[in-house]
């Protein structure tokens, strides 16, 4: 195995490439989906999913170093599981990759939009800011892995420096009786959503090139990525859960209810008139980020399933097969992707990521003799 050195530098852009896919628009929503069980239960799940889609993500990646570069999981599945699980891989692959760039790509033209009139007063429809957002951030995809990364690691520090201020301003309102509360015939209900919310496995193939096949440095990318995004769901749990009740119109069982993302609640009670501005910015760094590391996983994901070159025309063609299907279905047919993505996302991360992996090593190692 090659063990080429790697800047520390480059292993902390992989760390912040992994947390910032992670750390999506999801987020918003995990504590409305635990909130009801209480903060207790809802940590040990979470961190029960963590355990569970760090060591599939890590067995992913000994698949990744068996193969040679530029293999994605098209070919890992192909080579491994046969037919079956190169049709699986298909299925699910782009379903879970389009569906999420899709839901991301109109979060942030809404977002745009709502900025757009809000600081210029200019209105600008969602779809047409959905179009810049998608060409904007879709040609950093077409520039490679490496100015990916840097443009993600800017990003991610920035999307962390609205989460210390969102804590900063948010903590000296948490109400210690809220954290106490505790439901654990509920926890079990968020499974689906937390596998989701570290989720990543997608784009580990395209991490392995990156850190130039060094595993100690992959490892360390993969830990340190899901260990920091355990970290700051952690504290985003306890500033949500210790000042939005469970109860009242305006409390988490409400925003369940109406499928609304907890920082629309969380100004209802809190004094700070900055915490909501400050919550948008969060949002849309997440946003961002995460579009990022799934974007470049589809990307590598088709150049290895459709055997096209990355090189200029290669790249071109693969740029217009993430962006066109993205703009067409974000602006279009937004919903058919949201509601299959709320329906079955999870169950399809779990097979993808979590099942396939498994299978994979378990085949390659002892069937095989990798």
């Amino acid at each position: 195995m090659e063990t080429h050195h790697v800047p520390i530098g480059r292993i902390l852009s992989a760390m912040f490439l992994v947390a910032g896919t992670c750390i999506g628009g999801g987020m918003l929503a995990l504590p409305v989906a635990t909130g009801i069980s209480g903060f207790l239960p809802s940590i040990l799940v979470m961190a029960a999913c963590w355990i569970a889609m760090t060591v599939t993500a890590l067995l992913l990646l000994e698949v990744s170093l068996w193969m040679e570069e530029g293999v994605h999981v098209i070919t890992m599945t192909t080579r491994l599981l046969g037919a079956p699980g190169r049709i699986v891989s298909w299925l699910l692959y782009l379903f879970i990759c389009y569906a999420s760039i899709v839901a991301y790509t109109a979060g942030g033209g809404a977002q745009i939009s709502a900025a757009l009139k809000g600081y210029f007063g200019l209105a600008v429809s969602k779809d047409i800011c959905a179009a810049i957002f998608i060409l904007v951030f879709g040609s950093v995809i077409y520039c490679g892995s490496r100015i990916v990364g840097r443009v993600n690691a800017v990003l991610f520090i920035a999307m962390v420096a609205a989460y210390i201020c969102l804590v900063g301003l948010g903590l000296p309102e948490v109400k210690s009786e809220l954290l106490r509360q505790k439901q654990w015939r509920g926890s079990l209900m968020a499974i689906p959503l937390l596998l989701t919310s570290f989720s990543f496995q997608t784009m580990v193939p395209s991490l392995t090139p990156y850190l130039k096949r060094n595993a100690k440095a992959l490892r360390i990318a993969v830990i340190g990525g899901t260990l920091l995004t355990l970290l700051i769901y952690a504290v985003w749990q306890c500033l949500i859960l210790g000042i939005v009740p469970i109860e009242g119109s305006n409390g988490l069982a409400a925003a369940l209810a109406r499928g609304e993302p907890a920082t629309l609640f969380l100004k209802e009670h809190v004094a700070g008139r900055w915490i909501s501005s400050v919550a948008e910015y969060f949002a849309f760094f997440a946003l961002i980020t995460s579009f990022l590391g799934i974007a470049l996983g589809l990307f590598d994901f088709l150049a290895d399933g459709l055997h096209i070159k990355k090189d200029g025309k290669g790249n071109l063609l693969l740029g217009l097969l993430i962006v066109v299907p993205t703009i067409i279905f974000a602006t279009q047919f937004e919903r058919v992707f949201l509601v299959a993505l709320d329906s079955s996302g999870g169950f399809g991360d779990t097979i993808l990521n979590g099942l396939i992996p498994v299978l994979m090593v378990w085949i390659g190692s002892y069937r095989l003799g990798y």
